[in-house]
This record gives structure tokens, C-alpha cells and sequence, in this order.
């Protein structure tokens, strides 16, 4: 190809450009600090979030217990997702700059190993908090086992992704990033146990599933830095006990819901619709 062709790894993220061997720019003797580059930097800001983000759901659970951590229950957890919303937008943006400037050796270990904690450890945690609430309390042990399904379907995923190219444009399975979202939104959304439980499940299902999600690029990263950013704000109007702020919440949550759970339909269904033509073909 020449240099004005397509670039085929213009679509693919840290983790994936190391799977190629896509040359980096680093010395092996050189010290740490001289090794790490931007788009690292924005990679540890992803990691630094997700455990803010842990950090803030102990604190809501305290409060709810009568703690006196400064914060309450409700700006605890609103300030969990909001970190988590961040530290989406550095796992989004971590690629691009990788890309335009230059990725290091430590991109991709340090890419999979922040997305363990941002979108594995705190949504999982984050359900757990939700069956700490005393109206759920004598489900927590079953909660922990839904956790526990949200934890290794994440962790699972990520080391697929990380060791098995998969086809541009697309990942394999629903990213981790967009399923700790789903999960959140399902607790936020306040269901009875057992439905929520049901669905928080099937999204750790579909994370290891091998149903293709597209990927964020171009026109489509932007709508969803706009998702984020109204997400955002619906999340700190909430805290704040806007107006509206409780309808607009519930709007956010079933809208990103309704979104994972269309590409999966939409897979089924168009599997459905080519297996009726083969049908009608024999």
C-alpha cells in the first residue's frame, strides 16, 4: 500500500496495534517516566478515575449507614458515575492519541489493566453497593454472585480483546466500557431485585459473546462524547436535586439500556431474516 492509501490500523486502539506489532517508539533502557506517553497519561487518568469512583461508593455506603464522610449518599454515588463517565472518555480518547502521536510498549498492558479497574472492578462494586441500600439488603449475597458474573465477564472480555485481533470497525462482544455503563444504568434505574439482577446478568453475557458492536469513530466518537457529557449532567443536576433532575436520570439510564440491548436484537433478527433465505433459496 502507499502512504496514501488506507491505513487498515486506523481503526484499531492500543491494545490491538500492539496484537500487530505496530512499531513503537521507545527504549527499553530508558526510565520509566521517559517511557510513558500521552496517550499513557490519559490511560492512568482512566485507571485514577476508576478508583475514585470505588473510593466514592464506600463513602455513599457509609453515609447510608450514618457516617460522617462529607459527602452524601445520593452525591457519592452520582460522583462514582461520573468518574467512570470520565475515565470512558480517556479510554476513548487514549487510542486517538496513540494514534496521532505515538503509543509506548506499556500502552497496551496499561490500557487493559485500567479498563479492569474503571469498567470491572467499580461497576461490580457498584452492584454490590446497590444491595448494601437497607430495602435490599437480605439479597446481598445474591448481588455479590451478580457482581461477581459483571467482574470475570470483564475481565474475560479484556483478554480476549487482548490477545485476539478482531475485524476492523468492529469489536467482538459488547465493549467493556459500554457494559459497566449498562450495568450502571440498570442499578440507577431502581427495577425490583430480581428483574435487575436478570438483566445486569445478560449484559455480562453479552460482553463475552461474540455478537459485534461497532466501534466509535469518526462522526459516531463524537455523539458519544455527547452522550457522555449529558450523562454527565443529568448525573450532577441529580446530585443537586435539580428539577426534573430524577426524570431526566431516568430517561439517561433507559435510553443507554434500550442501546446495548438493540445491537444484540438487531443481531438476532438479521440472522433470523438469513436464515429464511436460505431457506427459501433450497
Amino acid at each position: 500500500m502507499t502512504g496514501t492509501d488506507y491505513d487498515d490500523t486506523a481503526d484499531l486502539d492500543v491494545a490491538e496495534l500492539n496484537i500487530l506489532g505496530t512499531p513503537v517508539e521507545d527504549d527499553p533502557q530508558a526510565c520509566l517516566s521517559s517511557r510513558i506517553s500521552v496517550a499513557d497519561v490519559l490511560t492512568l487518568g482512566n485507571a485514577a478515575c476508576g478508583f475514585m469512583a470505588i473510593y466514592f461508593l464506600a463513602c455513599s455506603v457509609m453515609a447510608q449507614r450514618g457516617g460522617d464522610v462529607g459527602v452524601s449518599a445520593e452525591r457519592g454515588m452520582a460522583a462514582a458515575v461520573v468518574l467512570m463517565l470520565v475515565g470512558a472518555l480517556c479510554d476513548l480518547c487514549d487510542g486517538m492519541v496513540a494514534r496521532k502521536l505515538r503509543m509506548s510498549s506499556l500502552g497496551a498492558q496499561l490500557d487493559n489493566l485500567a479498563d479492569v479497574i474503571t469498567f470491572g472492578v467499580a461497576p461490580a462494586f457498584f452492584v454490590v453497593t446497590w444491595a448494601a441500600v437497607p430495602v435490599n439488603a437480605g439479597q446481598a449475597p445474591a448481588a455479590v454472585l451478580v457482581a461477581l458474573s459483571v467482574l470475570i465477564a470483564g475481565v474475560l472480555r479484556l483478554a480476549r480483546f487482548a490477545t485476539t485481533p478482531g475485524r476492523p470497525g468492529v469489536f467482538q462482544g459488547m465493549p467493556i466500557p459500554m457494559g459497566a455503563m449498562t450495568v450502571v444504568s440498570i442499578v440507577l434505574l431502581d427495577l425490583p431485585f430480581t428483574p435487575a439482577a436478570v438483566l445486569i446478568v445478560a449484559v455480562s453475557g453479552l460482553m463475552v459473546s461474540r455478537i459485534e458492536y461497532p466501534k466509535p469513530q469518526g462522526n459516531m466518537a463524537i455523539l458519544v462524547m455527547a452522550g457522555i457529557g449529558l450523562s454527565m449532567s443529568c448525573l450532577i443536576a441529580w446530585a443537586a436535586d435539580a428539577p426534573g433532575s430524577e426524570w431526566m436520570l431516568n430517561m439517561g439510564a433507559t435510553t443507554q439500556v434500550t442501546l446495548a440491548l438493540l445491537v444484540p436484537a438487531m443481531a438476532m433478527a438479521r440472522k433470523g431474516v438469513e436464515r429464511i433465505g436460505l431457506r427459501m433459496i433450497r
